[in-house]
């Protein structure tokens, strides 16, 4: 295994020891606690509505932070979902790769590799990734509205590299239908 630096743009204040990537604020936390905590909160409240709360916190994250990025980056379309699973992937969160996006039809599906929740939690034979699956929706639609668009989507796992005959993580993204609202 070769070793890097992270490949993303990291400044720390001398003053307050705040941590900014692209000008957004950033945290620096271990992985094993970092999921500690996720799995305590998952405990407490159920999986279910864990998921429900971290999807709708996790899509408006990810609409800001596209919205920030495109901006600063000077990016649109595509190019902003792609720079997204970059950053994602730059983070420790694992490897995201967009195996296909369709702007026009608001669809997109999301390959994960080498999740940080696999690698900690092992094969428990459910989705552990949930988390993520907000983003990805919520990344589609601010880079719909930013194009003028009134499509909205909705994102789904599909699997999970913790279950059983799956050695990598699917996300699906597709337009949010009128029943679904």
């Amino acid at each position: 295994m070769t070793k890097l630096a992270p490949a993303l743009p990291i400044e720390v204040d001398s003053e307050t020891g705040v941590w900014t990537s692209d000008a957004l604020p950033m945290l620096y936390v271990p992985r094993h606690f970092f999921i500690n905590n996720h799995v305590a909160v998952e405990e407490a409240l159920g999986a279910e509505k864990y998921a429900e709360i971290l999807y709708h916190a996790g899509y408006k994250s990810a609409w800001h932070w596209c919205e920030k990025e495109a901006e600063c980056h000077g990016l649109e379309g595509e190019a902003v979902f792609e720079h997204y699973m970059l950053r994602l992937s730059q983070r420790g969160w694992g490897l995201f790769i967009t195996e296909q996006i369709d702007l026009d039809a608001g669809t997109a599906r999301v390959r994960l590799e080498h999740s940080a929740f696999v690698y900690q939690l092992g094969k428990t034979g459910k989705k552990e990734e949930y988390m993520f699956t907000g983003w990805f929706a919520g990344a589609m639609d601010q880079i719909l509205a930013a194009r003028g668009s009134e499509l909205r989507t909705v994102a789904e796992q599909t699997q999970s590299a913790a279950e059983p005959g799956c050695d990598v993580g699917i996300f699906d993204v597709k337009p949010l239908t009128d029943a679904a609202h």
